[in-house]
């Protein structure tokens, strides 16, 4: 009873700090906004650009702007997710942070409940672009859905993880957008969601191969399009050993947080 009452206790505290920073991306619209206009920008601009002179070697009855559109959905989800980090470094300086480590919450909790927060906000826009994807004829089945919903969720607590633990050791907002910027982009580029793996030099396969990205990407497109380089079981067992491991990272750099 006592271990059934601590565990009920435990939960709301992950709920109250869950509801806290998702009550923040509801005030903050200009957020999804501007958030959701980059991967558009990508995906027509883009995707229309380059498809009118792209090649797919194994993918060309697709359609390039279809077939960057899972990596684009995960574009999405890797820049929100990494750059939601930098909200613990307002909740420093605006105090926030200080209260909420004086208090009887551990710093596991407090990580778990902001983490929880992050995914939302990825969750949410992922959601506005599988609804773009259907008006682009992208065909979706209840199945590819549900697979496309567990892929944000492990990728998005997987990077959300990534930017709490470098924000937990950057005391300016300008210090992590610097770090950040050096994170998003390789994480993006290198995860192959503008271009297929199948033909690229060792040395660039082995930097893909140690991307989380790149299996999100890959079991994005295998659920949505059908096609992928490795079995989605696969690429859901590496996105589960990437969360596993970067979460554990995340909850130790919040115990080694100071709150000023």
């Amino acid at each position: 009873m006592l271990s059934m009452a601590n565990s009920v206790i435990t939960f709301e505290k992950v709920y109250a700090l869950w509801l806290r920073e998702f009550k923040v991306f509801l005030r903050e619209r200009s957020r999804l906004v501007a958030s959701t206009f980059t991967p558009l920008l990508w995906l027509f601009v883009i995707g229309i650009g380059f498809g009118s002179v792209a090649t797919l070697p194994s993918e060309g009855s697709v359609g390039y702007q279809k077939f960057i559109f899972p990596g684009i959905v995960c574009m999405s989800v890797i820049f929100t997710s990494v750059f939601f980090g930098s909200y613990v470094i307002w909740d420093r300086k605006f105090d926030f942070l200080k209260s909420v480590m004086v208090a009887p919450v551990s710093r596991g909790t407090i990580f778990v409940g902001k983490a929880l927060g992050g995914m939302t906000s990825s969750l949410i826009q992922a959601a506005i672009l599988l609804f773009v994807g259907a008006l682009i004829g992208i065909p979706y089945s209840a199945l590819g859905i549900a697979e496309a919903i567990v892929i944000v969720l492990l990728l998005s607590f997987t990077l959300t993880s990534l930017g709490l633990a470098i924000g937990s050791y950057m005391q300016s907002l300008e210090g992590f957008q610097m770090i950040v910027s050096f994170v998003v982009f390789p994480l993006f580029f290198l995860s192959g969601a503008l271009f297929p793996l199948e033909r690229l030099p060792t040395w660039l396969s082995v930097l893909t191969s140690i991307d989380p990205a790149t299996y999100g990407v890959n079991a994005m497109r295998a659920a949505v399009l059908g096609i992928g380089n490795t079995s989605f079981v696969f690429d859901i067992i590496l996105l589960l050993v990437f969360t596993i491991s970067l979460g554990a990272i995340g909850i130790y750099s919040f115990k080694r947080m100071k709150a000023v």
